[in-house]
């Protein structure tokens, strides 16, 4: 029995290695994707993300593993990125070569980058300070894995997307305007997109049954609403500052 025991945990903690390098292999197989599910599941992020995680329970029971095994999410979600960044780079008059840096800046820092940081965040402290104890010496050790993490990450900032990249692309003209108005409307738009980003951040890891303590991943969107009145007070306009960092 102890081999055994001592066998799966070692597999479980060389699993997550593997299972990041398939990932990247079959970015380049689109037909290993599943494109219709990718779209389902973007749009019940935004409508009703609790279905999105109930099926992730499914995925656990017949994958075994939390983490996506498709890569598909993140190749069409950086794709909408390149679209989006691309729209706006033409509607503010960028040069070419400048809308190229602005769109590979976006993707590769914004996303990717900052989504790798902030994943590898969230999964160390998962880990090391949210994990229950196993209630028996011979059961298997669970961790959340960092494909899932940034799976996590992923979910939460797509809806953030659709407010702020394509949303406020619209009505952008607005928003950067002076005046008390468009003022608080970009406020309350930036309040709405990060509170909804960390209300996901917390679905994704409280439906992780050997986890505690996971409301910590809400505290976040009570320094979000204490600190949005004062930017109002202060004059702070974030779409402004926003189209001023990306657009120049």
């Amino acid at each position: 029995m102890l081999p055994t025991v001592s066998k799966g945990r070692g597999t479980s903690a060389v699993r997550p290695v593997p299972g990041v390098s398939q990932y990247l292999r079959r970015i380049v197989k689109w037909q290993q994707m599943d494109i219709e599910y990718t779209f389902w599941q973007m749009l019940h992020l935004c409508t009703s993300p609790k279905v999105v995680y109930q099926h992730t329970k499914y995925h656990k029971q017949t994958k075994n593993q939390w983490a996506r095994d498709d890569p598909a999410f993140a190749v069409i979600f950086c794709l909408f990125l390149i679209v989006a960044t691309s729209a706006y780079c033409a509607a503010y008059g960028m040069t070419w070569v400048h809308s190229v840096f602005t769109v590979i800046s976006v993707v590769l820092f914004h996303f990717l980058l900052a989504g790798t940081i902030l994943a590898t965040c969230c999964w160390f402290l998962t880990n090391t300070y949210m994990r229950e104890e196993t209630p028996s010496s011979h059961a298997v050790e669970q961790r959340v894995e960092w494909l899932y993490a940034f799976d996590v990450h992923c979910n939460s900032f797509f809806p953030a997307f659709v407010l702020l990249y394509v949303i406020q692309y619209f009505v952008s003209p607005l928003l950067v305007a002076h005046g008390f108005f468009p003022m608080l409307v970009s406020n309350l738009v930036f309040m709405v997109a990060i509170s909804y980003y960390h209300y996901l951040n917390f679905l994704g890891y409280d439906v992780l049954p050997f986890l505690d303590k996971t409301t910590f991943f809400l505290y976040p969107i009570g320094l979000v609403i204490i600190l949005s009145p004062l930017m109002i007070l202060s004059g702070f306009n974030p779409t402004r500052h926003m189209m001023s960092l990306y657009f120049g």
